[in-house]
């Protein structure tokens, strides 16, 4: 038996997951393949693909699948990317639209080898969508773009519904699992999004090694620069190569999580096992 099978054993009973099966996702599968479009769901090895694209939803990744950072936590492929395929917004906007989707979340990879970072590209994905699909709401999960004002404006300018920007982990172990990316920036770009009146949401992992107190202060941070929605799920290791999960957080600490949360003031807390950053995210544009 190899060490990978063994580790999977170890996984408690209430990291089953949803097999990615059914004609829904047969359809989203191959309309992800027909329109050469890159998706986080299958380059982040999420968890919840199947239950996802079986409602007929995905989460589309633009700027290509080659990310510029290697974070001990990603299943993404680090490496050089391939420059911006220009026609990969109207790809994106069609199948918004062949998908009739009434919430799209769309997502990138870190391209810190572009002069602007990508930011205006995502712009133009972003009036795509919206031109094509006009009653469609939207949510995006933007890198940090180093923490540049005037590039995270060309987002907030293209006005999607909700902007999120994920902190990943407690301040202590941000060192030690994002590659380029600080917390206090992270803060700060969210801080940026709030202020422009945009839903801000951000997201975090369990099990990497963080204490209770940690993941409160994180609570307060994020709330002190205005973030409004906060999802929280059990980091998985994408294979052995990658930092390994410290701790399996019971269902009953996630419930906690997400009870506090709603008290200090989030207006959606979403606290599971398997919950990842884009999942049922469109209940998050309702936020006050």
């Amino acid at each position: 038996m190899t060490t990978e099978m063994k580790g999977r054993e170890r996984l408690p009973r209430w990291m089953k997951m949803q097999l990615p099966k059914g004609e829904s996702y047969s359809k989203v599968k191959n309309l992800v393949a027909q329109h050469q479009l890159h998706t986080i769901c299958t380059s982040g090895n999420c968890p919840n693909i199947g239950e996802c694209w079986n409602r007929g939803t995905a989460t589309f990744m633009i700027l290509g699948d080659i990310c510029t950072r290697n974070c001990k936590f990603c299943g993404v492929t680090t490496g050089k990317p391939l420059p911006p395929d220009a026609e990969e917004p109207r790809r994106i906007a069609e199948s918004v639209r062949i998908m009739q989707l009434k919430h799209a979340v769309i997502t990138s990879v870190d391209r810190d080898d572009l002069p602007d970072l990508g930011a205006a590209f995502w712009a133009e994905t972003i009036c795509e969508v919206k031109k094509q699909n006009p009653k469609t709401k939207m949510e995006v999960l933007i890198p940090d773009f180093q923490g540049k004002a005037e590039l995270i404006q060309k987002v907030i300018d293209a006005a999607p519904e909700v902007i999120s920007h994920n902190m990943e982990t407690v301040e202590r172990l941000t060192p030690q699992i994002r590659s380029a990316a600080k917390y206090r920036t992270s803060l700060e770009v969210i801080r940026c999004i709030a202020g422009s009146g945009i839903i801000a949401k951000s997201g975090i992992m369990l099990g990497l090694g963080e204490i209770e107190t940690e993941v409160l202060q994180v609570m307060d941070d994020l709330l002190a620069v205005g973030c409004k929605v906060l999802t929280i799920g059990q980091y998985l290791a994408p294979t052995l190569n990658h930092i390994q999960v410290k701790e399996y957080i019971t269902p009953e600490q996630f419930e906690l999580y997400r009870t506090i949360g709603l008290e200090k003031g989030f207006s959606f807390v979403e606290s599971s096992p398997l919950v990842r950053s884009s999942y049922r995210a469109d209940a998050h544009a309702e936020a006050k």
